[in-house]
């Protein structure tokens, strides 16, 4: 299946950056709006507690799992935002790199944002995404 997402990449700004800058859906695309990924298991429990890494890995399973659920893979998604409970840009990095490469070439503009604290007993980790899938 052809993904409705096109990333757009830009010879302006620093190619440091390790994502497209922006992305597009036509017109005629479903958006799929994701509730932020957690690191839980099917019994609510959070996983992974004290591993930044390991609970980017179990929201990208979530978030994989809300996708199909959707009708969509990670190759529809349009941008993401993943939230990191930590002040230390390393934690933030652990997380960033797990998140990255499950999407591999398809990468979506995203933000990374250090917080305060999130939701969830002992969570470290939350990945939003939006999506758009031609039907």
């Amino acid at each position: 299946m052809v993904s409705a997402v096109q990333l757009i990449r830009s010879s302006s700004l620093s190619s440091v950056a390790e994502y497209a800058y922006a992305a597009t859906a036509p017109a005629e695309a479903r958006l799929v709006f994701l509730a932020g990924a957690c690191p839980l298991d099917a019994d609510g429990q959070t996983v992974a507690i004290g591993d930044h890494a390991g609970q980017a890995a179990a929201c990208v399973a979530n978030l994989r799992q809300a996708l199909a659920d959707a009708g969509a893979t990670l190759q529809d998604v349009v941008s993401t935002r993943v939230l990191v409970a930590s002040s230390r840009q390393a934690d933030l990095v652990a997380a960033w790199a797990v998140v990255r490469d499950a999407f591999g070439e398809h990468d979506v503009p995203s933000t990374l944002m250090g917080v305060t604290v999130l939701g969830y007993d002992d969570q470290l980790v939350e990945v939003e995404a939006v999506a758009a899938v031609l039907d």
